[in-house]
Parts: structure tokens; C-alpha cells; sequence
């Protein structure tokens, strides 16, 4: 049985491009949506927030002299398209899915609504969040976070693409690098490690949602991290919670 009944899976825009590092894999597609469909199958209600770097980064164009807000509206089209993408996907492998934008986009989308979120996941519908919370300079590691807590999801998995917890240094760079099995999230921002951006991992402390960030390129892993198995790295208010 499964350790979470409700979850966020937070998939960063990157981890679509696979290999290519720009735009859409369709196999990387693929794997994540049976992936996702394991998990569903077996009773686990998911609801997704995916980033849009794969495609367009607003913080990098802002700091190339692009007006944040605009760079900012750009990156949610962008969480948009990957969203449309997953939700295919999705439905191609027979998973019922609804995408729901914080930007109203009346022909492609539902407007976010809490309770109708809440209502599609108890009938076993995927929803997946996009457009991040709608508003600038706010990341979709604080989307993720907030519709957490909106949602009454029970953890939040962070996916990444190829490292498999989180380190005290980088390991892609540094061989030496520690890899943490559990923190603190005052640990979290003590070190300054980065998991997420500071506010995201606040909104995470203050509602006591516990936070696991696991690699997405081993097939599985979502599974294993739903059933409560030992994988990643686990971040919560207390390690004694």
C-alpha cells in the first residue's frame, strides 16, 4: 500500500528536454508518463506543476536586460506548452488528465480552482498544474509549494534529472561531494543548498509538507518514493516528524 494517498510531483522543465537539453524528448515523455500512470494505478491521486526551462527562462533573460515581468510571463507559456505536452501524453496511455493554467486560457485549459483541482483528483483524474501561480518573480518551485498546501497534498516529490538527492557541494562537479539522506528545512536554508528557492522552502516549512528529491532517470523511482521506500534525499520540518 501506498505511503501517500494525494501528491505533488514537481517535474522541472529540463528533465522533458533528456539528453537533447532544449525543448521536448518524446521518449523522456513517455517514461515519465508510465511512470505516472504506475503510481495512479495503484490508487496514489497526482497532481503535477512542471517548469518551462526547457524552453524559455525568464530569470536568465531578465538578467540579460529583459523586463523581469515580461521574462516572467514568457517562462508560464512555456510551463503551458510543457503541460499540453504531458497531458497527451498522458491520455495516450489511457490516464484522464486535466490541465489547469493560473493564466486564463479558455481554449487550451481550465482556470485554476482549488476545489475543482481537489474534485478531479478524488475521481482519479491527473491534474496538472501550469502557468506557475500566475504572478512574476515567483518560481514554480513556489507554485509547487502553494498548490501543496492548497491541495492538502501529503508530500512533494521533487524529480530531477539525473542527481539523485541533494549533495553538499555539486556531485556532477565535485566527486567528493556528501550526499544527504535527511534534512531539516532550516538545515535547508542554513546551508544555503538550494533544493528550492528560499520562499518555496519556507511555504514547505510552514505547512509542515515534507519535501523528497529523488532522481526522475531511473524508472521507478516515483513509485518507490510514493511507497514510502528509501530513495533520495527527505526534507521536513523535523527530522523526528
Amino acid at each position: 500500500m501506498a505511503k501517500y494517498k494525494r501528491v505533488i510531483l514537481k517535474l522541472s522543465g529540463e528533465a522533458l528536454a533528456g539528453e537533447q537539453g532544449f525543448g521536448i524528448d518524446n521518449g523522456v515523455l513517455k517514461s515519465i508518463a508510465e511512470q505516472i500512470k504506475e503510481v495512479r494505478d495503484i490508487g496514489v491521486e497526482v497532481a503535477i506543476v512542471v517548469g518551462g526551462g526547457n524552453i524559455w527562462r525568464g530569470a536568465t533573460a531578465s538578467h540579460k536586460g529583459m523586463e523581469r515581468a515580461t521574462a516572467d510571463y514568457m517562462g508560464m507559456l512555456a510551463t503551458t506548452i510543457n503541460s499540453l505536452a504531458l497531458q497527451d501524453a498522458l491520455e495516450s496511455i489511457g490516464v484522464v488528465t486535466r490541465v489547469q493554467t493560473a493564466i486564463e486560457m479558455r481554449q487550451i485549459a481550465e482556470p485554476y480552482i482549488r476545489r475543482r483541482a481537489i474534485n478531479h483528483l478524488s475521481k482519479g483524474r491527473v491534474v496538472i498544474f501550469a502557468a506557475g501561480t500566475g504572478n512574476p518573480y515567483f518560481s514554480t518551485d513556489t507554485t509547487a509549494a502553494l498548490r501543496a498546501a492548497e491541495i492538502g497534498a501529503e508530500t512533494i516529490l521533487l524529480a530531477k534529472g539525473k542527481v539523485d538527492g541533494v549533495y553538499d557541494s555539486d556531485p556532477l562537479t565535485n566527486p567528493d561531494a556528501k550526499k544527504f539522506d535527511e534534512l531539516t528545512y532550516i538545515e535547508v536554508l542554513k546551508r544555503g543548498l538550494g533544493v528550492m528557492d528560499s520562499t518555496a522552502t519556507s511555504l514547505c516549512m510552514d505547512n509542515n509538507i515534507p519535501l523528497i528529491v529523488f532522481a526522475l532517470s531511473e524508472k521507478g523511482n516515483i513509485k518507490k518514493a510514493v511507497m514510502g521506500e528509501k530513495i533520495g534525499t527527505i526534507i521536513r520540518g523535523d527530522k523526528n516528524d
